[in-house]
């Protein structure tokens, strides 16, 4: 197909600076460039100089650093919640990972950028992606919301009559959409997922064994052995951490069910916004995902026991996207592949 040489074209030629696709998220961001693939995935962290203020790590290097640190030197998360929290450092860290990208390419012009937000941000929100993006070398930035890009990295049917839908539980939102048409037809943005997990298992261990642990460590439980439902593997694991009283290093067991009652508050919420998107979709509609199903996808959707205790609670079919922790960047990057013919999925960032 033409734009399939087209792309192949400006891969090579790189006259025009070539074409990213970013999935800027809290957790992770990755870069899909165009022709090439996902070329980068990285922890959303920057290392910052408190008395100079100058960066000193970024991504993979950052993150080693959380926790680790002198007392001048902070790794912080630039997005919060799925948004920009910090406009300088998020600029620096885009700046980079932009680089880090394009640094073997010889171009003339900045890339065109597609970059995806929540469904629910807000205009000063969007305006500060944009805005951060451009101060990063982007010569035009395009913005996709976050569900639709799912939606079309896990190959679902976006442009048909009947409808489809999409759970994106990335580390600080979820979003929630049934598309049809090639539009969102009803959605929910809520401000609970991976990181509101994490925050959760801390709050339990302190709260019940008396132990601070930090981020990495709830992160690792919640991988090995949390889970939504009950479900068959590990049931038990030690943890190490702080004596919330001596101050001193401590050891304790945990079990699965523990676990499972302390990420159950922001499990809950997640569920009730899948079930409020499903009260606001058209019967028509409705009809459809009753066989068609529900497709989980981002890092949340790999949490054990999620999809069924989703289908538990929902009673329709719930499955999880072949790649879910791809399924953004890489529907932001068939955008990218295929602008002109996806071009009505998203809309132009505020110029500078």
């Amino acid at each position: 197909m033409a734009f399939t040489s087209l792309s192949l074209l400006s891969a090579r030629s790189g006259v025009l600076g070539g074409d990213l696709a970013i999935d800027l998220g809290t957790a992770n961001t990755l870069v899909y460039a165009r022709g090439r693939g996902i070329m980068l995935n990285e922890p959303s962290v920057v290392a910052v100089d408190t008395n100079s203020k100058a960066v000193v790590a970024v991504g993979v290097d950052a993150k080693r650093m959380i926790g680790r640190t002198p007392g001048h030197i902070k790794a912080v998360r630039p997005l919060q919640d799925g948004v920009i929290a910090d406009y300088d450092i998020t600029a620096e860290m885009l700046r980079y990972f932009v680089r880090k990208v394009m640094r073997h390419r010889s171009v003339f012009t900045g890339p065109r950028v597609v970059v995806c937000v929540p469904s629910g941000i807000t205009g000063v929100e969007q305006r500060a992606v944009s805005e951060s993006t451009y101060a990063a070398g982007a010569r035009r930035v395009h913005i996709i919301s976050e569900p639709m890009a799912a939606a079309i990295g896990a190959g679902l049917p976006i442009n048909q009559p009947s409808g489809s839908m999409i759970v994106d539980i990335g580390g600080g939102t979820t979003e929630v959409a049934v598309l049809a048409l090639g539009g969102i037809v009803a959605s929910t943005s809520l401000r609970v997922a991976g990181n509101a997990l994490d925050t959760a298992i801390v709050d339990h261990v302190r709260d019940n064994f008396a132990l601070l642990i930090g981020e990495r460590t709830a992160e690792e439980l919640k991988i090995t052995l949390g889970s939504a439902f009950p479900v068959a593997g590990p049931q038990r694991a030690e943890i190490r951490g702080r004596d919330a009283g001596s101050g001193l290093p401590r050891n304790v067991a945990i079990t699965g069910e523990q676990l499972r009652q302390a990420i159950e508050a922001p499990i809950v919420r997640i569920v009730t916004a899948i079930r409020m998107t499903l009260d606001r979709c058209p019967p028509e509609l409705a009809g459809d995902l009753v066989s068609r199903g529900i497709v989980l996808t981002g890092g949340g959707a790999l949490l054990r026991g999620l999809a069924a205790r989703v289908q538990h609670e929902i009673g329709i079919p719930v499955v999880v996207a072949e790649r879910p922790l791809d399924s953004v960047v890489l529907g932001t990057g068939t955008v990218v592949e295929h602008f002109e013919q996806l071009q009505k999925v998203v809309v132009d960032g505020p110029r500078r």
